[in-house]
Parts: C-alpha cells; structure tokens; sequence
C-alpha cells in the first residue's frame, strides 16, 4: 500500500523531492520503495529524461489500479475511524457551480437540516476535476456535467438538463450561423465546451476561440465588454441583474447534469440520502 501511495504522489506532483515532502518521507526512501515497486511488478515505473525521471506508459497502467486501491482503503479507514470514534460520519460532495447555486442549493439545505450529525463538507469545481477527485477518494459524490464517453468505474444518474443558448455582444448584427463569433468559450477539454462544439459544427457556424474561462459569469462579462460571442447555460446567462439576451431563441443544446458516485465504494446512507434530495429537490415537491 505505502509504495502505491508512492507511485501516486511521483506522478502528481512536478519532482520528486515535492513528491517525497507531501507524503513526509525522504527522497531516498521514495526512490527505494518505488524500486521495490518495480522489482515486484517486473515492469520499469519510470525512466530517466536528463536529471528528471518521467512516467513510463507501464505506470499510467499501474496507477489506475493504485488510484482504486487506495481509494477503497481509504474509504475503509474513514469508516472504521468514524465508527470506533463513536462519530456519525462526513459526506465530501462535489458540485459543478451551476448544481449548487442554481439547481440543488434546496436539496442541500435539506439535507443539513434533517441529517445535522452529518458534517457536509462541499467543493465547487469543475466537472473533469470533481471526477478526478472522485476517483482517487478525496470525494464522495460529484454532480457535474455527463462525461463525453462511457465510464464503466463509476455508478452515473440523470438528474437535471440545462438549455445551453448564444449570447451576442449589444448591437451585434446576427445572421446566420455561418456569421455568428468569434467566441469566448469554456476551455478545451471542459465537458460543456465538448457539448458546444459538436451543436455548433452541426450548425455550420465557425469555431474560432479568442478568450476561454472555466467561469460563466467571466465568459458572461466578456460578453458584455464586446469581446465576443458565447454559449451558455440559460439558467446562468439569463439570472442576476444583468442577464444577458439570446441572440437566438431556441436554445443549440442540452447539456446534462449527473450524480456519480464510484462504482465500488463503500455503501454510504448518507450519500444515499443526499441523491434522493437531488433527485426529488424539496422546492418541487411543495
């Protein structure tokens, strides 16, 4: 276990000396466990590039399996830890902002009023971070944008649909597809921005990127200063005192929210609890 956790800091972090401080040991003994590693995998982990020592295509293989690992360990410690302490737990959830500010904030609400022994500790991000942090066992549960391909590791629910809608600068002329941009747009690799792109190119409108942020309202803003076009969520786009206006009515596409939780984690009624809100939010049952 203790040479997995040491392959999982070698690759994250940018040196190993970094890797060695964040796991409170020295180089030298970094270096030998992951040594000990590769001798009883009988597979080189990592190879040297000048002074550095890079990552092997063997150990991106292998870190897939260290990540479950020590994941579902883990999970197992927080629960024995929590149970032996007489404690009634925590749940670590993560949410894209558009979930926690716009569609769940009742759902959660809710659930720290009927489960107060629960300590709910909550990460907004998004969506390819939330997973990964998923993944490696720093999260519970994430709501976030559906990811772009199948992913057979992780247990992934429905929950809301999100109309995704272009925004124009004031006084722009819009005409066709074919004239509308150039944009400010989610950066590359963002779920939506996939979502996007594939609505746009079925369209026939140009693709050209001048300005990228992770945040609508930046994205929202830009849109305001002139910078460019934009496709947003209309439930962002369209809410505070400063909405913007469609430059065409019908939304482009939908985007889904989903709640994932990892396929093989430890059965958690808290986290139960917490996606029957999400699923049945208190606002829409009153």
């Amino acid at each position: 276990m203790r040479q997995l956790e040491y392959l999982e800091a070698a690759v994250a972090a940018p040196t190993w000396a970094q890797a060695a401080a964040t796991l409170g040991v020295t180089p030298s003994a970094l270096s030998q466990g992951l040594a000990e590693l590769e001798r009883r995998l009988g597979v080189e982990l990592f190879a040297r590039a000048g002074r550095r020592r890079l990552p092997t295509q063997h150990a991106a293989v292998v870190l897939v399996h260290a990540q479950r690992v020590l994941a579902q360990t883990r999970d197992l410690a927080r629960w024995a830890g929590e149970v032996g302490a007489g404690r009634s737990g925590q749940l670590r959830v993560g949410m894209v902002d558009v979930a926690a500010v716009h569609h769940h904030p009742d759902a959660l609400r809710a659930f720290r009023s009927q489960r107060p022994e629960i300590a709910l500790h909550l990460a907004v991000d998004s969506s390819a971070p939330l997973l990964a942090q998923l993944r490696a066992g720093a999260l519970d549960l994430v709501v976030c944008v559906a990811p772009p391909t199948s992913a057979p590791d992780l247990d992934v629910e429905d929950l809301v649909r999100d109309d995704l809608c272009v925004y124009a600068p004031a006084g722009a002329r819009v005409g066709p597809p074919a004239t509308w941009g150039p944009w400010v747009m989610f950066p590359e690799g963002a779920h939506t921005r996939a979502v996007i792109f594939d609505a746009l190119r079925s369209l026939g409108a140009p693709s050209e990127v001048i300005a990228e942020s992770h945040q609508p309202e930046v994205l929202a803003a830009m849109v305001r200063l002139d910078v460019g076009w934009t496709v947003l969520p209309a439930v962002q786009a369209e809410h505070g005192d400063q909405p913007l206006v469609r430059a065409r009515a019908k939304p482009i596409a939908r985007r889904s929210l989903v709640v994932a939780r990892r396929a093989d984690a430890i059965a958690d009624p808290a986290a139960d609890a917490l996606v029957a809100l999400l699923r049945d939010p208190p606002a829409a049952r009153t």
